[in-house]
């Protein structure tokens, strides 16, 4: 009983939950509590990083009834260890020291504009053919719904009018095309002979292609150490197949809201808004992850309401409680509502439900009825800190929904925070 009694304790409970590793921006410092009322000798294996209680000596003897602070100095690591009468050892924890990082919180409502890489098979259809039988050249071949073909006869394709044209050069000549097709992480090939439809007195390949994609969402950070953006929070699929679509090339641009459909249970709303013809391109894409769209961007945009840039946090520091964050609700003006997070999921390695938030301003949702689809990639900023950004809607309940970490934005637009240099974007 004495043995459960104590491992049930406040202190024991606490000491229990101390981590083996933190995570500091230079220029920030971490409270470390213990809760056991003890001294104890604390041991510095580097104090030019780290410092104790703003002191850059190896050993201190504290008392660990009180917490204490961990202040970083320089970036870099070290280990910090914490031994009873000097002896005996209580903990050691590793300290990394992460050069300090802002980003730009985004907010804006973008379009983007996205080629896929090849052209994705989205269908088959029959082909009719002189004798009224009808035929699918695709299907019989083997090229299948979710396909992306790279090349046809070793040429990269960069467009559906190539497909046609290809395949109207092969049919006049009554020779068969050899499809490079990517088939998730496989490469393979097909051959296949064009059949001229006697309804469409054309030939054709009895296959649905897409080749490009559009649609709205909202930009999460600029970063302009590094030139690049991130947005939406969440993959980008072709809307038939569901199948993640693989960038060739894109840009975001501009947009302005003109109405919201207001989300309902069971029906979640959008916001409808129109591409500027012609309007300035914000950045380009060149990664489509389950995080979001990621690429180069040369400038913050306009519209926003940041025009300086704040601290990231770790996604170890995002707490329940109060939180911002930041959309368009008409127009081009970014506006800032209050939220609160209900909920965090302990991640060490990129998850994408990594926080439940629930709206509370009471205009937004009189105005959306919470989170609708055009919000995905809104910043969440808590403390003054960028800490995620907004994925996913509750269909039952369009108050709520989910976030991401903001951290697992970052390392997918090429900026990491688990080293002591950031690694930059190529």
């Amino acid at each position: 009983m004495m043995i459960c009694a104590f491992s049930l304790s406040t202190p024991f409970q606490t000491f229990a939950s101390l981590p083996n590793e933190f995570r500091i921006f230079s220029g920030q410092d971490k409270q470390v509590n213990f809760s056991l009322p003890v001294s104890a000798q604390v041991i510095v294996e580097h104090p030019e990083i780290v410092q104790v209680n703003g002191q850059a000596r190896q050993s201190f003897e504290l008392d660990l009834n009180h917490p204490f602070s961990l202040q970083s100095a320089a970036a870099g690591d070290t280990q910090v260890q914490v031994k009873l009468f000097g002896k005996i050892p209580l903990k050691t924890f590793q300290v990394h020291v992460v050069p300090e990082l802002k980003v730009i919180p985004g907010g804006q409502t973008i379009g983007v504009k996205m080629k896929s890489e090849g052209v994705l098979v989205v269908g088959h259809h029959k082909l009719t053919m002189k004798d009224s039988q009808r035929v699918s050249p695709g299907e019989e071949a083997d090229v299948r719904v979710g396909d992306r073909i790279i090349s046809i006869n070793g040429k990269q394709l960069t467009d559906i009018a190539m497909v046609a044209k290809l395949t109207a050069e092969a049919g006049k000549r009554g020779e068969s095309l050899r499809l490079t097709i990517k088939r998730g992480n496989e490469t393979i090939e097909r051959e296949l002979m064009p059949v001229l439809d006697s309804v469409e007195k054309s030939y054709r390949l009895g296959l649905y292609i897409r080749d490009s994609a559009a649609g709205v969402g909202t930009l999460t950070f600029y970063a302009p150490d590094y030139g690049v953006y991130g947005a939406l929070g969440h993959v980008i699929t072709d809307m038939d197949t569901q199948t993640p679509i693989a960038v060739g090339s894109g840009e975001i641009v501009h947009t302005h809201v003109t109405s919201i459909s207001k989300s309902q249970n069971g029906e979640p709303g959008e916001k409808r808004a129109n591409f500027f013809e012609n309007g300035k391109v914000l950045g380009t894409i060149q990664k489509n992850t389950e995080f979001g769209i990621f690429g180069k961007m040369n400038e913050n945009p306009e519209f926003g309401i940041y025009t300086k840039a704040i601290p990231v946090a770790f996604a170890e520091e995002v707490k329940e409680g109060p939180a911002k964050i930041l959309t368009v609700l008409n127009g081009q003006k970014v506006e800032q509502f209050d939220i609160e997070i209900v909920h965090v999921t302990k991640q060490s390695v990129p998850q994408t439900k990594g926080m439940v938030i629930k709206v509370k301003d009471p205009r937004l949702i009189e105005a959306t009825g919470g989170i609708v689809q055009g919000m995905s990639g809104s910043p969440i900023i808590q403390d003054g800190k960028l800490v995620g950004a907004i994925t996913h809607v509750f269909v039952n309940d369009p108050t709520s929904g989910y976030g991401c970490f903001i951290e697992w934005m970052l390392q997918d637009a090429g900026i990491r925070l688990n080293k002591q240099e950031h690694q930059r974007a190529g």
